[in-house]
């Protein structure tokens, strides 16, 4: 099996990782190959599932080119500084360059302890493992930025957390794993030259256009910045919750990073929170816009050696963080709303929306994929979602006068708005299933749906349907 690895960051000095093969498992079995993600690799699938590909992506074999290692990170956990973190069960192969030209990570996710394991044991159960697979692959069929799931395998081992569960490996691909808690890590250290090292390789992976600028390194920071302000704003506008915002967890590449105890909201409640170690509420929905600022700031601190002690770089570069997130979420907005252009006002219709769906706790994505039908005359289908009838038709008579001056609102709401995200419900059922009594069809009917979902499907209409009272998800959970 070949696989074109060509590892840069395994060239960086040995500080920044360890060097170690994962630890094998006892009896791997493939659950699935993304077949379309390995052929933009340039990776043959069919050689992914055979079994020498199986052991490789298990961890039980090494294949040729692969240098694994596992990355070193610190990071702030709700808001407390952890100066060693490091990657506790992971296990990065190795990098390839896409057939698209675009150098990406391939990480081994569950493949055992590592030097950074903190009396972990490295493993990953298997219903998380479903889990990034299922909900990051429909984060990229909805345009949002985000590592992916290249395979799955079972481990044929169990793993202990509060009870004895079935084991499994995720191979993840991501644009790059450096993290604002890479940075930390050596600026806890007062490790001045890894910083620029590690800031270096950055700009050249990820921000080439930054070398050239009078400041790079505050082109740098700038880049960061606006892509974390993208990337929040595309988040809020599918209604998505992380869950766990720390800053190892905060992407230099502008991509959502680790799908633990995250969700996606039925009813819209800006203070919605579902993780189970988010006892405050630090990373509510409403609250991500405010907590990715936090985490930039203290990637700007790592960085004011760098911009020539100036801290009043750093804080320019932050100043730019609220209003290019104000500009892509309200934009976002309005094309939810079937609005092409922009004219005075639409800010606040889009608000006055929000006001009522969080009043009559309004499904949010049924709420702006009805507004299609709405947009050609019927509004009896998202009008019921809606408590107060009167105060939704007050609101839709304003919208109506706007999208008078739009051409075809339907089709815009239609292409922005899905049918179909990862309804809680739904993945903790094709979890179940695949936990508890070994059948993957659930999670195979439900990725298939996932990622097609701006899709016109009756067939498919129960998936597309809010929970009933007695299927809610009042909370989800951290893999480890």
């Amino acid at each position: 099996m070949h696989i074109p690895f060509d590892n840069s960051y395994a060239r960086l000095p040995d500080r920044f990782y360890a060097r170690l093969d994962p630890t094998p498992v006892a009896a791997p079995m493939l659950i699935r190959v993304n077949t379309d993600l390995a052929e933009m690799l340039g990776i043959d699938s069919a050689a992914l599932a055979s079994p020498e590909g199986v052991a490789m992506l298990a961890g039980n074999a090494v294949a040729p080119g692969s240098q694994p290692l596992a990355q070193a990170y610190s990071g702030h956990q709700f808001g407390h500084f952890s100066p060693q973190l490091g990657d506790g069960r992971a296990n990065l192969l190795g990098e390839v360059v896409g057939r698209d030209g675009i150098r990406r990570d391939i990480q081994l996710k569950g493949s055992g302890p590592t030097p950074f394991s903190r009396r972990g044991d490295g493993r990953a159960a298997l219903g998380p493992v479903l889990r990034e697979y299922l909900i990051s692959e429909a984060m990229f069929a909805l345009g949002i930025p985000t590592t992916r799931t290249l395979a799955a395998v079972t481990t044929g081992e169990a793993v202990v957390r509060e009870t004895m569960l079935p084991g499994g490996v995720l191979t993840r691909v991501a644009a790059s794993h450096i993290r604002v808690g890479t940075f930390q890590y050596f600026a806890a250290r007062e490790d001045a030259e890894a910083v620029r090292l590690l800031a270096d390789y950055a700009i050249q992976r990820h921000y080439p256009e930054a070398a050239s600028a009078a400041n790079p390194y505050r082109a740098f920071l700038d880049g960061v910045v606006a892509r974390q302000a993208d990337l929040v704003a595309q988040w809020l506008c599918v209604g998505f919750i992380h869950g766990v915002m720390n800053t190892d967890n905060c992407s230099i590449s502008g991509e959502t990073i680790d799908y633990g105890p995250c969700a996606f909201m039925d009813e819209y409640d800006p203070g919605a929170v579902f993780s189970s170690i988010d006892q405050q509420g630090r990373y509510a929905y409403g609250n991500q816009p405010r907590i990715a600022l936090w985490n930039l700031a203290r990637l700007a601190e790592c960085l004011i050696p760098l911009l020539g002690e100036n801290e009043d770089e750093a804080k320019d570069a932050l100043s730019a963080f609220a209003p290019r997130f104000q500009a892509a979420y309200f934009a976002g907005l309005r094309r939810k709303i079937g609005l092409q252009t922009e004219r005075e006002g639409d800010d606040n219709l889009t608000r006055d929306l929000l006001k009522l769906m969080a009043a009559d706790r309004a499904d949010f994505t049924l709420t702006f994929r009805r507004l299609g039908e709405a947009a050609e005359g019927d509004a009896t289908g998202v009008r019921a979602l809606f408590k107060d009838g009167a105060a939704f038709d007050a609101w839709a008579d304003r919208w109506r006068v706007r999208l008078a001056d739009e051409e075809a609102p339907a089709a815009t709401i239609r292409a922005v708005n899905p049918m179909f995200i990862p309804r809680n419900h739904l993945v903790e059922a094709a979890l179940a299933a695949a936990v508890e009594r070994g059948d993957f069809g659930p999670f195979e009917e439900l990725l298939q749906v996932l990622v097609r979902p701006f899709a016109d499907d009756p067939a498919l209409a129960r998936y597309a349907m809010p929970p009933r009272e007695e299927e809610r998800v009042l909370q989800t959970f951290c893999g480890t």
